[in-house]
């Protein structure tokens, strides 16, 4: 199920908070419930996916994204990720979620998050590709960009390892090819 209320709560709070500049990290205390885990008693794979969107909303709250969109009537979807887990997150840990904007290209926003542990290891690290929709499809970056107010900003160069990913994705096929196993 997703976590509506525990949505509700960071959105909530994250009203208070203090805006963000475009490139400036959002940073977020969460907690693994029973709920979250997998049958090794860890945060599950996918719940790590869902709650990164805990990090990412509020992100686009305070750095007035979310604003934007709701003026303009867009949307905001999903395109991608890249997830590298490293550490376990057990049952009850609390861990630091950040969450950045990376960079964009002339169709997407590229969007940085991590979970920290309290020992200050990194458990896991995401990049989303991320787009913003009209009814006629993507919205390209730079009237997102420009409807946000900010036209003297350009975007950081992309990370090579976050170009590379794309390229990966460029050569991999769509839709995906099953071919038959046989014994």
């Amino acid at each position: 199920m997703y976590p509506i209320i525990r949505m509700a709560f960071g959105l909530w709070k994250a009203r208070k908070a203090p805006q963000l500049g475009p490139f400036a990290t959002y940073v977020s205390q969460h907690r693994c419930w029973p709920w979250d885990i997998d049958m090794w008693m860890e945060l599950n794979n996918g719940r790590t996916l869902t709650l990164y969107d805990l990090g990412r909303i509020p992100l686009a709250q305070v750095t007035g994204l979310m604003g934007m969109i709701r003026e303009q009537r867009w949307g905001l979807t999903m395109a991608g990720v890249v997830v590298r887990y490293r550490r376990r997150i057990r049952t009850f840990e609390r861990f630091e979620m950040r969450s950045r904007l990376l960079c964009w290209d002339e169709r997407f926003l590229y969007i940085e998050q991590s979970m920290w542990k309290r020992n200050g290891e990194c458990a896991n690290h995401a990049v989303y590709r991320s787009a913003v929709t009209d009814q006629n499809g993507i919205v390209p970056t730079h009237r997102v960009i420009a409807a946000m107010g900010l036209t003297d900003v350009s975007s950081p160069k992309m990370p090579d390892w976050v170009a590379d990913w794309l390229r990966a994705e460029d050569a991999r096929p769509w839709p995906p090819m099953h071919d038959a196993i046989s014994d």
